[in-house]
């Protein structure tokens, strides 16, 4: 591990991997500061609470490698531990249900980051398999109250008018926490250059994925070519609005595909990934060092790489969580 990524803030915005001991030893061994953990995706609130009391007492089990973040303080305290922050997100909003006041309730709990649709449409909006209604009424509301209680709003499997509404209402920076451009791929997941410069212009952030479907050479891509798409990003909206997010699927199988890709888990089929390897170098959470070489490879200056690799997304955190 080269001395700047042991030095560097490193965050993930965005893991959905298999919780357990081993994934957690691969976060420290990869020397990540903290990671948007997924909690809930299809899951109603009760599931959803269920997820969150049995990742709580993981963060407890493991607590020589793991510390739960609340504030950006905490990211802080975890790099000087030598620990990893769980950071509790959601990927859906369908865990809200149709009840306002559980947002505050999650805020409690802990929950940090709330994606509004998880690629379909719930009461809030509209994900990006399906046609775009648009931001609801409920969805207005529901924004104010993210933004109150101080859980940022990530846009990444979003529709395209559902997060221009979002972008537009939000009184907090929001968030794609883990896309790619369709500059290089076209793709439903992927973003537009008119959609990365619309979500930067309004004081939003870009956590880049290295998701191999969504990358210009699907399972052949390399760390390079994740370098390479985050490069892409940066030209479009500057060095200080991008991150990480990674999706690291680690530990999970054919089933669990099959859950993610069906609508609510169990209905029709949205999307078909075919085979799922990352980029070749970067395979698992362990080699997270390999991404701050192939930067410093690529030519990039060691204030760049400290921000991409996790800087950025402190700050940005910090605007929308608060003190």
């Amino acid at each position: 591990m080269t001395s700047l990524h042991q030095d560097s803030i490193v965050i993930d915005g965005l893991i959905i991997a298999k919780w357990g001991r081993d994934v957690f030893e691969d976060m420290r061994k990869g020397g990540l500061t903290a990671a948007n953990c997924t909690v809930s995706v299809w899951e109603g609130f009760q599931a959803t609470v269920q997820n969150i009391a049995g990742m709580k007492k993981m963060i407890r089990e493991n607590a020589d490698l793991l510390t739960l973040v609340r504030s950006t303080a905490d990211i802080t305290r975890a790099k000087a531990e030598g620990k990893t922050g769980i950071i509790l997100g959601f990927q859906n909003a369908h865990a809200i249900e149709d009840h306002l006041g559980y947002i505050e309730a999650f805020a409690d709990m802990g929950v940090r980051v709330i994606q509004l649709c998880y690629n379909t449409q719930n009461l809030v909006g509209t994900g990006c398999y399906e046609r775009d209604g648009g931001l609801s009424d409920f969805g207005r509301e529901a924004v104010a109250e993210l933004n109150r209680t101080g859980i940022m709003i990530d846009l990444s499997h979003v529709g395209a008018k559902t997060s221009e509404e979002t972008i537009l209402e939000s009184k907090k920076p929001v968030c794609y926490s883990h896309c790619l451009p369709s500059g290089l791929k076209q793709h439903p997941r992927n973003k537009s250059d008119e959609q990365l410069r619309f979500i930067a212009d309004h004081g939003g952030f870009v956590g880049v994925t290295m998701f191999a479907p969504f990358l210009k050479r699907g399972i052949e891509a390399t760390v390079d070519d994740y370098i390479e798409a985050i490069d892409y990003v940066i030209n479009i909206v500057g060095e200080d609005t991008v991150g990480i997010g990674t999706d690291f699927t680690q530990g999970y199988g054919h089933d669990f595909f099959e859950w993610l890709t069906h609508d609510k888990g169990r209905h029709r089929r949205l999307t078909n990934f075919g085979k799922i390897v990352n980029p070749e170098g970067i395979r698992t959470i362990g080699e997270f060092p390999n991404l701050t070489e192939a930067m410093a490879r690529a030519g990039w200056g060691e204030a760049r790489i400290r921000k991409i690799m996790g800087g950025n997304w402190q700050r940005v955190f910090g605007q929308v969580w608060g003190a």
